[in-house]
């Protein structure tokens, strides 16, 4: 099999978002303002109640999908489409906002650490204004695989190691695995050529990714083609894999709103001041 590389390395920059939440953003920043089709990676972590408490409240979204996905902490999701569900640790919200939506993530907590990824996937022009869909994941519907001794992976999106993800019927046919190795552990993923992909160690000190070290808090862009090999080094890591079809369209965007030209985007601004979504 032929092994992907590194081809370039991104740290996050310190923002924040929603209603002041502190956050680390890695893809939509200066250094790396998308991976096509991925337009947004923002990893929120703190176990400081004022950086987290004021949340998400409800805002519009449209011509794209927003992926939430929880390590620890506890928030609420509501959407104007009737849809509710808890982010527990361990858990994944996979929301097509497609032609309009509303939808709040707010704390359920006071104190303590909460801890996760937002990751925002581009829509194909012909289906930025399909019906909105919302899949809510719980931690006990994600198989979880040993490939390898000292290596374990939660099949969040995609296939590997004779499971499926939960996640089903998205355009741009992602993978998006939660990657543990041990010390010394190694293992080799396969993914789809041409499949644009990012691996990021959100735990640990660092990891081995395409033969070369990667450190916490660092993403790493791949190159296109054949699989991705991640070993341990001297402690526990935890890798996020991911990796989805490019869509090679042209991308308007303002703030909560992707579309394909700045028409689109006049016209959902129109649409959302108008109450249509």
């Amino acid at each position: 099999m032929t092994e992907r590389s590194i081809l370039r390395r991104i740290r996050g920059i310190d923002t924040s978002d929603g209603a002041g939440v502190k956050l680390k953003r890695v893809i939509g920043q200066p250094g790396l303002d998308m991976l096509d089709p991925f337009l947004l990676l923002d990893e929120f972590r703190s176990d400081q109640a004022g950086d987290y408490i004021a949340g998400f409240p409800e805002h519009p979204h449209r011509g794209f999908e927003t992926v939430t996905y929880m390590l620890a902490g506890h928030m609420k999701h509501h959407d104007n489409h009737g849809n509710s569900g808890d982010l527990v640790p361990g858990s994944v919200q996979w929301m097509t906002a497609g032609r309009g939506i509303l939808h709040s993530e707010m704390p359920e907590q006071e104190d303590g650490l909460m801890w996760g990824f937002q990751l925002w996937v581009n829509l194909p022009s012909k289906d930025k204004m399909i019906a909105p869909r919302y899949q809510d994941i719980g931690p006990e519907r994600i198989p979880v695989v040993h490939p390898a001794d000292g290596v374990e992976v939660k099949v969040i999106a995609g296939e590997f190691d004779g499971v499926t993800g939960p996640v089903s019927e998205v355009i741009t046919q992602p993978i998006y695995l939660d990657i543990a190795v041990q010390p010394g552990a190694s293992v080799t993923i396969p993914l789809p050529d041409g499949h644009a992909g990012f691996a990021y160690v959100f735990d640990g000190v660092d990891a081995e990714v395409g033969g070369q070290p990667l450190a916490r808090s660092e993403l790493a862009v791949l190159s296109r083609n054949g699989g991705l090999r991640i070993a341990g080094r001297d402690t526990v890591a935890r890798v996020l894999l991911v990796a989805g079809h490019p869509l090679n369209e042209s991308v308007a965007r303002y703030g909560p709103f992707v579309m394909n030209t700045p028409e689109q985007i006049h016209e959902a601004i129109t649409d959302f001041r108008a109450g249509k979504f």
